[in-house]
């Protein structure tokens, strides 16, 4: 993780978001815990104890950092719940009969707290684990190929393919339109590169540590291959107005023009920074990569993007290749 869990409350949910390192951290940590609704929780004195710190540092973490701990399943019981809850263990907890209400944590709220923990050096030991734990999930969930982890996606390719035919648009553009020689191809798609995610080919390849012979484009996840995609079939229809109009090619500096428009247009903007924080989320929370370019774009990764490429539905490039339904998929693209 590129910060520490208790001074970053993105990278904290980043993991409290991940259902699968969840699961299997209360499986191998065997905190214990109260069974209640479906579900172990602890009491404030539990974890007083679990962390073998006093009741009233509990109490200060939840008044400092209440709201992201009740988002991660930390509750207050009342009424019918805490009456059933008393009666259900009634021998394991100390809780006064006039007592109004009572505080329990959620394993994954136990887990944030962990998180928040400096004075536990048991908290600390938790805080170590969990990270290992969630290497592992992620690279068992993923084949152990994260740089791919992209292709587990099920848009990832209707968006290769839509990117591919695009491409082909674009240059075809840059050959009809553009007055300069061949080396224009690779010059221009590191240009569109710096354009949508602030970073060349080269730049791109080392962050992610790829391999000589591994495709760039096939690294990238669906909604960055479609802005691409976007770019290109955008200026491409640009560059041949222009040919159009004027009856001559376009030289460099005016392309350079175009790209630097098309990067400021208002209509581009909303769609330029979802592929940026998508990229730089994902990246840094899966692959542990960081785009320095891009780190102003990192947010929380939310839980649906886990279910996308660790979960159920994610699946490999091969898989879903010999999927009669993804084949349907590709042939209508190709009828369009």
């Amino acid at each position: 993780m590129a910060e520490d869990l208790t001074t970053s409350q993105r990278e904290r949910q980043n993991i409290l978001n991940n259902r699968y390192a969840l699961a299997k951290a209360e499986a191998h940590l065997a905190l214990g815990g109260l069974p209640y609704d479906g579900e172990s929780v602890f009491t404030k004195a539990q974890a007083a104890e679990l962390f073998e710190v006093d009741d009233r540092t509990i109490e200060r973490y939840l008044a400092s950092n209440g709201d992201e701990l009740s988002q991660n399943g930390y509750r207050l019981l009342k009424g019918k719940s805490l009456k059933n809850f008393k009666l259900a263990h009634v021998s394991d907890i100390n809780v006064g009969d006039k007592a109004a209400t009572l505080g329990v944590f959620s394993f994954r709220a136990l887990l944030n707290l962990a998180m928040l923990l400096t004075e536990s050096e048991k908290a600390r030991a938790i805080r170590s684990r969990i990270l290992d734990i969630v290497l592992d999930v992620v690279a068992e969930r993923s084949g152990g190929h994260t740089k791919f982890i992209n292709q587990r996606d099920q848009d990832y390719l209707p968006a290769a393919y839509q990117e591919f035919s695009y491409r082909q648009v674009f240059t075809d553009a840059l050959r009809d339109c553009l007055s300069m020689g061949d080396m224009k191809y690779s010059i221009y798609t590191d240009k569109i590169y710096k354009a949508i995610f602030k970073e060349n080919a080269q730049q791109y390849r080392q962050i992610l540590k790829l391999a000589d012979k591994d495709n760039t484009r096939e690294t990238m996840y669906a909604e960055v291959l479609r802005t691409i995609a976007s770019f290109e079939s955008g200026l491409a229809g640009h560059m041949q107005q222009f040919v159009e109009a004027q009856g001559r090619k376009l030289t460099p500096r005016e392309l350079d023009a175009m790209i630097a428009d098309a990067e400021a247009s208002p209509y581009m903007k909303p769609i330029l920074d979802d592929a940026r924080s998508r990229m730089a989320s994902r990246d840094l929370c899966f692959r542990d990569a960081l785009h320095h370019a891009l780190e102003s774009y990192v947010q929380t990764v939310p839980e649906a993007d886990f279910e996308r490429f660790l979960g159920e539905t994610s699946r490999t490039l091969e898989e879903r290749l010999s999927d009669p339904e993804t084949l349907a998929v590709f042939k209508r693209l190709k009828d369009r």
